[in-house]
């Protein structure tokens, strides 16, 4: 697994848009910029970036004006403006021999799934999921520290947090924090090498020409392989057929455990079988955890793609760390 370079003072940062532009959530993107700057980096957006529109440009100068961040030796990390729906559209256009040659820290969440995701399992390059770049606040936030501190190099635990906010709070200003209360069958320690984003991205992923995922999975099978899954808007009966899809994919094959995060639109059709019942019923044996403090829910954990993960469950609490090797 290749390790890009950490972020130093003064670094500069780039930013696109391969998904949604920023231009509805304006004011949120440059207080998020004026943060970047007050920890100490620089900023260069591509020109599409503050675009109001459910696609910021069109897919095949979305993959220019990230090839041109990526060709930028100045630029150290690239961390996508939005999520959004449509970054598909623009997979066949992104340069992946340019990032091959020019690794750097990919970031974003949601939607830049399908750079993540993909960059890791074809290109064996660690990637950041967790923020995007209209994600930063002024206001004192550890996940946010946590995130600043993965992109120095100083790599720690993340404990559960105590209370989350839902995801429609969220971008509705409203504040109503529940109890975060991970929820497993039994205490459990689940170790391997981790890997996942926004379910409904990877699902599409399936079976194209961008799906290394058994390939990576073959590459680590002495590790085992950590699975967590960002759930946005899937019902439970969806998420149940997806992680069955995965199965017969192969992909639970080399599986030591799945996390998985709390959807950001719940729609539990049944009782019977509601999240947390269709992991039982889907993953059997295979140790998982949900309701974790990872995706689109309000504090959010950042995961390392690639990286070796170390979990620790017990009574409703947990903590993440990772190895970078």
């Amino acid at each position: 697994m290749k390790y890009p370079e950490f972020l130093k003072e003064n670094d500069l940062i780039g930013i696109c848009a391969p998904s949604a532009g920023v231009g509805r959530k304006l004011e949120a993107y440059e207080e998020s910029k004026e943060v970047l700057k007050q920890r100490g980096y620089r900023v260069k957006e591509t020109a599409s970036v503050v675009r109001n529109n459910v696609r910021s440009t069109s897919a095949r100068k979305r993959g220019k004006e990230l090839d041109e961040l990526i060709c930028d030796k100045d630029v150290k990390m690239v961390l996508c403006a939005a999520g959004g729906d449509f970054m598909l559209e623009m997979v066949p256009y992104i340069d992946f021999e340019n990032i091959r040659e020019n690794p750097k820290w990919l970031c974003g969440a949601s939607d830049p799934t399908n750079l993540l995701f993909t960059v890791t399992t074809m290109l064996d390059i660690a990637t950041f999921y967790g923020c995007n770049g209209a994600g930063f606040t002024y206001e004192k936030y550890k996940p946010q520290d946590v995130f600043f501190d993965f992109v120095k190099g100083k790599i720690r635990t993340q404990n559960s947090y105590k209370k989350f906010n839902s995801f429609l709070n969220t971008i509705n200003d409203i504040k109503d924090y529940q109890e975060v209360k991970w929820i497993a069958k039994q205490d459990m320690h689940i170790k391997g090498r981790c890997i996942g984003g926004c379910l409904e991205v990877i699902d599409k992923l399936i079976g194209t020409r961008f799906d290394h995922t058994n390939e990576f999975i073959e590459r680590y099978k002495d590790d085992g392989i950590v699975w967590y899954l960002d759930i946005f808007n899937k019902s439970s009966y969806e998420f149940y057929l997806s992680l069955l899809q995965y199965k017969n994919a192969g992909w639970f094959d080399r599986c030591n455990g799945v996390l998985i995060g709390r959807p950001a639109f719940p729609n539990v059709e049944d009782k019977k079988l509601d999240y947390i019942k269709a992991a039982d019923k889907a993953l059997g044996k295979i140790p998982h955890i949900c309701e974790m403090d990872i995706g689109h829910t309000d504090p959010a954990m950042t995961m390392i793609n690639g990286a070796l993960i170390d979990v620790v469950y017990g009574d409703g609490k947990g903590k993440i760390s990772f190895k970078l090797k």
